[in-house]
């Protein structure tokens, strides 16, 4: 089992930033990667960027290319989510998930791959 345990969200205003944390316990060993998915009132479940946990590679939904950085400190079992210029479609509940099923080079975007959750975080970005 891998939990996790979110914390950084708030209010704030547009073109504003916000740090996301995320950090992991237990059989922490299982984890492969780590992401940050995140759902809207009314919408689906969006997955916004994820880090392999043992490699270098990173993803990031077109719509938070070159405004959300993910990072990750392996001896700490925390990742980290720096949003900057958020707009207000930032506005969501951020989930961290874990993904343990198989190694892979290539980060899984399906958010329904993720077997383990945080309990979200809500970030709110007003106009």
């Amino acid at each position: 089992q891998v939990q996790l345990a979110e914390s950084g969200g708030g209010l704030v205003q547009a073109g504003g930033s916000l740090r996301l944390s995320c950090v992991a316990s237990g059989r922490t060993s299982s984890i492969e990667t780590l992401g940050w998915i995140r759902q809207a009132p009314g919408k689906e479940r969006e997955f916004v960027t994820g880090i392999n946990w043992f490699g270098r590679n990173t993803y990031y939904v077109d719509s938070v290319k070159g405004r959300f950085t993910i990072s990750r400190d392996n001896a700490k079992n925390t990742m980290y989510l720096q949003m900057n210029s958020l707009k207000p479609e930032d506005t969501a509940v951020y989930y961290c998930a874990a993904y343990t099923r198989i190694r892979t080079i290539v980060v899984p975007t399906n958010a329904g791959h993720y077997d383990y959750w945080g309990q979200g975080n809500q970030v709110t970005v007003s106009s």
